[in-house]
């Protein structure tokens, strides 16, 4: 089947669950807008990812599935009033397959995964093992005749949440320091490594540059940075809590971040500051921070990496046994691969435009 772009007036994007899942997706909205550039374009995501999504300018409406309040059917309804011509489903879960097919729309696009093939009549060979989830979405564009034109990642933050953030550190007095961004926090208990060790690698940059360290937190992490904070010699900066966007404009402030692998890391790529990832059970090369800027860490002495355990039956030895040293010589190359960073002060925030 061959789309004729002229019959394509309402598209419709899939992608839920995960923040950092979502991001890695936003690169596949500025080619269909180059390919389809008279069609509206919607996102169906769940509700912890619709700041993604929020300022982007080429999302006319982003459809909302609430797990807690919607069912299956509800979701299909909405979709269906959208009378999508094209539905592209980046996720490829049996729901999200069945919404697909139940979507009225002409063309439907998604990956032959087993007994999901029923819902499309436009399949792309699946490669979520063989290549960056950014390119695993660029397939989808692919098959169907999408030329590639932009390879970047797109999160938006508005003036407001740049000002939100800019009174943040002028009430604290740095907002003329250099920020570094050390982030704890990850979705699975496996992916996250040691508060005490995040603590000695902040008083470690501190010592060493003198840079101010910036503790960003998210719903139900507040203690762990806290307990960071109190474990460190050198006093750090707790922002104030912060919606996604505003989260968003923090880490662009930053001249680096250091994060475990999770939606925090990818926005950060995503605002162009240079992250080090820590890495485990998850595979750099498949889900790795995006970007030429960007550097991973892990314990390489062991032959278990990239296990995709959410649960380790051997006491977690990627995240536990990985040296401080480790992270820090990773942080160092970060540095040099991307010199200049620590002349950044509080102009950053308003020559970094993201609406």
């Amino acid at each position: 089947m061959i789309i004729d772009p002229e019959n394509v007036r309402r598209i419709l994007v899939i992608k839920m669950r995960a923040v950092g899942d979502v991001v890695l997706s936003t690169l596949v909205l500025p080619n269909l807008r180059a390919a389809f550039g008279g069609s509206s374009i919607d996102f169906l995501t769940e509700s912890p990812s619709v700041d993604v999504l929020r300022l982007n300018p080429v999302v006319h409406r982003t459809l909302v599935y609430n797990r807690r309040t919607m069912s299956g059917l509800d979701v299909i309804r909405m979709v269906r009033r959208g009378k999508y011509d094209l539905v592209i489903d980046l996720f490829g879960n049996p729901r999200t397959a069945l919404i697909t097919r139940l979507s009225g729309a002409t063309y439907r696009v998604g990956y032959r995964f087993r007994g999901r093939s029923y819902a499309y009549n436009l399949i792309v060979a699946p490669r979520g093992g063989e290549v960056h989830n950014s390119q695993f979405n660029l397939d989808a564009l692919e098959r169907i005749g999408v030329r590639i034109v932009d390879r970047e990642l797109h999160f938006h933050y508005g003036r407001d949440d740049a000002a939100y953030i800019q009174k943040a550190l002028c009430d604290a007095r740095i907002e003329r320091t250099v920020l570094v961004g050390v982030n704890p926090g990850g979705g699975w208990y496996t992916k996250r490594w040691h508060l005490k060790d995040f603590a000695l690698l902040a008083d470690r940059i501190h010592g060493r540059f003198g840079w101010t360290i910036v503790l960003p937190w998210g719903p139900g992490q507040r203690d762990e940075v806290e307990t960071i904070a109190r474990q460190m010699r050198s006093t750090p900066f707790i922002p104030p809590a912060t919606t996604l966007t505003q989260l968003g404009a923090l880490l662009a402030r930053c001249a680096y971040v250091v994060s475990n692998d999770s939606g925090p890391m990818h926005i950060t790529a995503a605002v162009g500051t240079p992250v080090l990832g820590i890495f485990g059970p998850t595979r750099p090369e498949l889900q790795g921070p995006y970007g030429e800027k960007n550097l991973t860490v892990r314990n390489e002495s062991l032959d278990c990496l990239g296990c995709n355990l959410t649960s380790c039956p051997i006491g977690n030895p990627c995240m536990n046994e990985l040296s401080v040293d480790s992270v820090f010589d990773a942080f160092e190359k970060l540095l040099q691969k991307n010199p200049g960073r620590s002349t950044l002060h509080d102009e950053y925030s308003d020559s970094h435009p993201r609406v």
